[in-house]
């Protein structure tokens, strides 16, 4: 491209607007998809500084850094950071937003304005939980999942938290209605539904669960809102209400944003291995019906969250037996993945590192998931730090690994730079190590009885605290070393060519990165051999 080309395409990018106004006032959706990665990576090294903070608390009984309170809101702002700020909007708005359109052929998203509407209403939504940790009242401290009766009963500044959990969720509805009509309305002629990427598969299942799940949790905050101030009486026993109500309503939402969070990491990746091992996917068909049967039967499995609530025999049988259906679509694509890599041409570069470690990461989890689906195990570990470290290996070790091979894999895409292999090969493997060494000891403490969101503990579980503690400053040590690492691939890196990695779907057919409206013209599928599955 000439200099006066560029300078042209720069202008009509930009709109004739310079500097910040060139960003927040563009609907061009790669731009909104980068303004959220920027916003969703300070506020993740936020949230992981917190975290540190929570461990550095427990490397040892007693007080160490700080009291109970200011434990309470540490691990409180941690877990509404990372999950409403990070996990559940991470890859669905970055890289869907930034590559779903491509992918699938169309110039844009079906509603540019309400995309940048969606991303005010995220920033609205971060700013009014940022409130909440200065103003009269202190931090929260009840936990990101705001149980009653504690947050209508406490005196920490509650309100702006769930106001802005609320807003966070608003804009999650809109994202994933922009994100169905995107594909059911836009894709390039012959892009047959059984033709599109698997990632655009991912999106489109994960937009159905923010549509239909997401209203339920906006409703539930707003009662506790309304308990709060207008004493109706939802969830406090005392005016005849039931705080086991409040369980079920938020884990009716918060089952299925785990799927939120976990379906767009399985679609990155079903889009990285067969990438990078030189083949398709296999079992297509099989992939595309198990991504939608997770997001349909993750409807009807939230009370195993709630097996010591006080349930009858016939309740918990049936939800663990659902419980138990929801790992089969999971299995299968782990099933699919395996058999894709077999006798695959492989070729082991850092997206597929990045990805081989989220299959060991997730089997992990989700074979620490089966404990906790059965009734008897549950009530022996339920609310010990077993379920943190199945937790943080479903949701960091898989959402945080897909969400980072995302990153490696698309980033000479997005940025027409490379970032250093070598550094980032470093930074994988402090992370791998530091990730294990910090919580796979939470499993064992939790089977020995430790209980979780406890400041403090019996001197018998001090020596495995120590080993987690120290296995928390490894694994920040690597994330510093990847975030780095991209950031001067960005901005100094190599040039990358269009196609990096040999890619078959269509963001690599555009220039990187790619221009205002992604194509010239729209492309034809029926005319050409090359299609995404």
């Amino acid at each position: 491209m000439s200099e006066t080309a560029a300078q042209l395409n720069f202008f009509q990018e930009t709109q004739g607007r310079k500097g910040i106004l060139a960003w927040i006032l563009s609907t061009d959706h790669k731009r909104i998809g980068l303004m959220y990665m920027y916003t969703i990576m300070v506020f993740f090294i936020v949230g992981v500084l917190l975290g540190l903070g929570i461990k550095m608390e427990l490397i040892a009984p007693g007080l160490t850094v700080m009291g109970p309170q200011a434990y309470n809101s540490f691990f409180t702002v941690h877990g509404v950071i990372m999950i409403f700020v990070i996990v559940i909007p991470g890859l669905p708005a970055i890289f869907g937003n930034f590559f779903l359109p491509i992918m699938i052929g169309a110039k844009d998203v079906a509603f540019p304005k309400l995309n940048l509407f969606s991303w005010y209403l995220f920033i609205i939504g971060i700013i009014t939980v940022l409130i909440s940790l200065f103003t009269f009242g202190g931090p929260p401290d009840t936990g990101w999942t705001f149980y009653a009766p504690y947050s209508f009963k406490t005196t920490t500044n509650m309100f702006p938290a769930v106001l802005g959990a609320f807003i966070l969720g608003f804009s999650s509805i809109l994202t994933g209605l922009n994100f169905i009509t995107t594909i059911h309305r836009m894709r390039a002629p012959g892009m047959r539904w059984m033709k599109m990427p698997l990632f655009a598969w991912s999106i489109y299942g994960t937009g159905w669960i923010q549509l239909f799940a997401t209203p339920i949790v906006g409703i539930t905050l707003l009662m506790i809102i309304a308990e709060r101030f207008l004493k109706i009486g939802f969830f406090d026993p005392a005016l005849g209400g039931d705080p086991i109500l409040y369980q079920h309503l938020f884990w009716i939402y918060s089952h299925p944003a785990v799927y939120i969070m976990i379906l767009p990491a399985m679609g990155v990746i079903s889009e990285i291995i067969p990438t990078f091992a030189r083949k398709g996917i296999f079992g297509y068909n099989a992939v595309v019906i198990s991504t939608m049967a997770i997001a349909i039967v993750g409807y009807f499995v939230w009370a195993h969250h709630m097996f010591t609530s006080g349930m009858s025999t016939t309740a918990q049988f049936v939800f663990s037996l659902l419980t138990f259906f929801v790992a089969i679509p999971s299995a299968i694509k782990v099933f699919n993945w395996v058999a894709t890599l077999y006798k695959g041409s492989i070729r082991l570069e850092v997206p597929l590192i990045w990805a081989l470690g989220f299959l060991f990461l997730f089997m992990i989890g989700g074979f620490t998931g089966l404990f906790l689906g059965a009734v008897a195990t549950d009530v022996h570990v339920h609310n010990t730090t077993f379920v943190v470290a199945h937790f943080h290996y479903i949701i960091f070790g898989g959402m945080g690994s897909a969400f980072f091979a995302a990153l490696h894999y698309w980033l000479p895409k997005m940025y027409g730079r490379m970032y250093n292999k070598y550094w980032a090969t470093v930074g994988w493997a402090t992370f791998f190590i530091g990730f294990n060494v910090l919580y796979f000891p939470m499993f064992i403490l939790g089977y020995q009885g430790m209980p979780r969101r406890y400041y403090d503990y019996l001197d018998q579980f001090h020596g495995l605290n120590i080993v987690s503690t120290l296995g928390a400053f490894i694994m920040v040590a690597g994330i510093f070393v990847i975030i780095l690492n991209l950031i001067r691939g960005a901005r100094h890196g190599e040039q990358a060519t269009m196609n990096p990695w040999e890619g078959r779907s269509l963001e690599w057919t555009v220039p990187s990165p790619p221009p205002l409206e992604n194509f010239d013209e729209i492309p034809d599928l029926t005319k050409s051999s090359a299609h995404p599955a």
